[in-house]
């Protein structure tokens, strides 16, 4: 953005950033396939409690149909937040909003999946 004449509004940039998929690219590529992962992990973790007792069993199962879904619901969140990272204006002012929202998508990932690591009853 170029400097105002002195007595004239300032005027936003709305110019086009030339690498604004960049930021929201690599978050695409990152967290993908941490999701996926992800989720292959969280969905044989029931194998977990096959030679457990009826009472660790039952403890375990009542909490993983709990913990599952909000599981899921993260992994909705995370593929939210890679939508706003690509579907904010490819403007230069908005640079700072798409960078944060691809650095924050990944780190989503790893947060949902921390969660439901703390969350289920483990035998």
């Amino acid at each position: 953005m170029s400097t105002p004449l002195p007595g004239t509004p300032a005027v936003p940039d709305t110019a086009r950033h030339p690498r604004a998929f960049v930021a929201p690219l690599v978050a695409t590529l990152l967290t993908l396939p941490m999701a996926a992962v992800a989720f292959f992990f969280v969905g044989l973790s029931p194998m977990a409690c096959d030679s457990c007792g009826d009472a660790a069993s039952d403890r375990f199962d009542a909490s993983y149909d709990v913990v599952f879904p909000a599981f899921g619901f993260g992994l909705l969140v995370v593929l939210a937040v890679l939508v706003a990272a690509w579907a904010l204006p490819w403007q230069r002012r908005y640079a700072a909003a798409r960078v944060w929202f691809a650095v924050v998508a990944p780190v989503a990932v790893v947060l949902d999946f921390v969660v439901f690591d703390g969350l289920v009853a483990w035998p």
